[in-house]
């Protein structure tokens, strides 16, 4: 199969505002692909906006918090009015939240599920319409590692994660023989801000403790964000259905194949 074509393509993008949304932006940006940049940060928007004007594509700012499904919708009617159609959908923005599931408050399982799984199914709900529109796209859903492996002390965000990929696979096989086709991105340590903004459980242990085992677990978060982005958007070029980012996802996973059940035995030994 022909690899997709990215020049004069119009592509959108939720989280761009920093980290592995910045960096694929970044990488169409240098294809020649426009974007649509979303965020709920609107400083953080307007930098991405300001890193990629030297590419001279056109380029679209949206404040957008994924977990309020009325705004997408109102988005969506606003782009298919500007654009009628968009030929890539990204749904990359997303949360952390640390603690077990005793831990862990039913509102913040709610809060991040409704950000990282929730936030994925309406996005691809409302831009469906738009995306049927173009001869040749895709939909790309960032999942994680972590949706992999389920580590303890990660119940919430493990959930979430695993419910992108099941979901994302899931959709492709629905659209076979259709112009869409569907990629899921499992990224290993990626060098982004999502430790420092990530919420934590009442574990009862102290703020020191608690930053310092962030500082630990950052020191696993190593591949530029830029990287990443260059890494996904290849995959997409090449028509991947599922990217593995990194040399610690492609370990791990090539680890749950050969031990489905027990590969946090071995796992355990290689993360903080």
């Amino acid at each position: 199969m022909s690899q997709m074509q990215l020049s004069n393509k119009t592509a959108l993008i939720t989280g761009a505002g920093s980290g592995i949304g910045r960096g694929i932006t970044q990488a169409l940006a240098k294809r020649g692909c426009n974007v649509i940049i979303t965020d709920i940060n609107n400083e953080n928007l307007i930098e991405t906006g300001s890193i990629i004007e030297p590419h001279n594509v056109q380029v679209t700012q949206h404040i957008l918090d994924v977990s309020d499904r009325e705004s997408i919708h109102q988005i969506a009617d606003t782009i298919q009015a500007q654009y009628g159609q968009i030929d890539l959908l990204f749904n990359n923005a997303g949360v952390a939240l640390g603690g077990t599931f005793e831990e862990v408050s039913e509102a913040d399982f709610n809060w991040l599920f409704t950000i990282n799984f929730h936030g994925v199914v309406w996005m691809t709900r409302a831009f469906l319409p738009l995306l049927k529109q173009s001869p040749d796209a895709r939909i790309v859903n960032i999942s994680s590692l972590f949706g992999i492996i389920a580590p303890p002390g990660q119940v919430a965000y493990s959930s979430a994660k695993f419910a992108v990929r099941g979901f994302s696979e899931a959709l492709r096989h629905e659209m076979v023989g259709s112009n869409i086709g569907v990629t899921v991105v499992h990224p290993g340590g990626i060098n982004t801000n999502i430790v420092d903004n990530s919420r934590t459980a009442d574990t009862g242990l102290s703020p020191e403790v608690i930053k310092q085992q962030q500082e630990e677990y950052k020191k696993v978060l190593v591949m530029p964000p830029e990287q990443a982005g260059e890494i996904i958007v290849d995959g997409v070029v090449n028509r991947k259905d599922r990217i593995l980012v990194g040399n610690d996802a492609k370990l791990i996973a090539f680890i749950t194949r050969l031990f489905p059940t027990r590969y946090w035995t071995f796992i355990d030994r290689l993360l903080p």
